[in-house]
């Protein structure tokens, strides 16, 4: 952003606070509504757990971008955007939503908030997809207790150190507050609703730092430099898709073959699994930006 949008010694102790005071009562909204994850074939859980700790996430987000909108206008679209895939994920949540629709909420959520980017229109396309991508990647990686916020986390605070943490710092904050009710043991999950907010958050933010140095970047190098950033969700979707369409099989259906359930399956413990995809995550996430800066200087 041009300036700090808040004050971090605001920021972080009050977004850290919303997560952990807040999701309790997400915890008995979902129960009243029958917003829960049933056991299955797929699940690590073996007991029936609320899945609404996604709106935690997003009321919080909404707070802190009407509290930093007068320095950061384009706060208002990304809240459009974000709104638009929170509630078709919260709804995808409450009653299965048709993938083809949900995915037209994220690809519009995507094109609102790149049409107010200056971004060269060579690069839209992919900015677009990546956008896209990265929503969708989150929910697909969320098979662990904490894997998901704590991809998030650690990726938004790599950026944050490459200087970003005006950003990235307050939005990992509020995703710690939540991990607390989330890992190790889970006493609720984000749901499709969660997942996909934070996947649109992290890309569009990513997408938005970077924008003063498009006009620097080549076509070929862009998608390399995204893939890096977007870290084990974007890698592990690249490869979930190939491997599905090599089976004959719609790039939509569910597996068990993603990285985490092959950690798990053999015999890994989920805290060893999310530390060790954790580390990964830091190592891809640090060595894009140093990529993009070797080449852009």
């Amino acid at each position: 952003m041009d300036s700090v949008v808040v004050p971090l010694s605001i920021s972080l102790p009050l977004l850290f606070l919303w997560g952990v005071c807040v999701t309790p009562l997400s915890i008995i909204l979902s129960n009243r509504y029958r917003i829960v994850d049933m056991p299955g074939e797929r699940k690590i859980h073996t007991s029936v757990t609320p899945r609404g700790a996604g709106i935690v996430l997003w009321l919080g987000f909404l707070l802190w971008s009407l509290y930093a909108v007068e320095e950061a206008p384009l706060l208002r679209f990304l809240a459009v955007g974000g709104t638009l895939v929170f509630l078709s994920g919260y709804w995808d949540d409450m009653k299965t939503l048709n993938p083809a629709v949900r995915l037209t909420f994220h690809i519009v959520a995507a094109g609102v908030f790149l049409a107010l980017l200056p971004i060269p229109l060579r690069h839209v396309p992919v900015a677009l997809l990546w956008i896209t991508g990265m929503t969708n990647a989150f929910n697909l990686i969320d098979g662990a207790n904490g894997l998901c916020l704590m991809m998030f986390i650690t990726a938004s605070s790599v950026l944050a150190v490459f200087g970003f943490a005006e950003v990235f710092l307050p939005l990992a904050s509020l995703a710690t507050g939540v991990l607390l009710w989330n890992f190790p043991k889970a006493k609720t999950f984000l749901g499709d609703g969660g997942t996909t907010l934070l996947g649109y958050l992290y890309s569009s933010f990513c997408i938005y730092s970077i924008t003063p140095y498009f006009e620097f970047v080549s076509v070929i190098r862009l998608p390399f430099f995204l893939l890096l950033l977007g870290g084990i969700p974007a890698a592990d979707t690249l490869f979930a898709i190939i491997r599905r369409l090599a089976k004959s099989r719609s790039p939509f259906s569910p597996d068990r073959g993603h990285i985490h359930h092959r950690f798990l399956d053999g015999g890994m413990s989920t805290v060893s699994t999310v530390a060790l995809l954790s580390i990964v995550q830091f190592c891809l996430v640090a060595g894009g930006v140093l990529f993009f800066g070797r080449f852009l200087f």
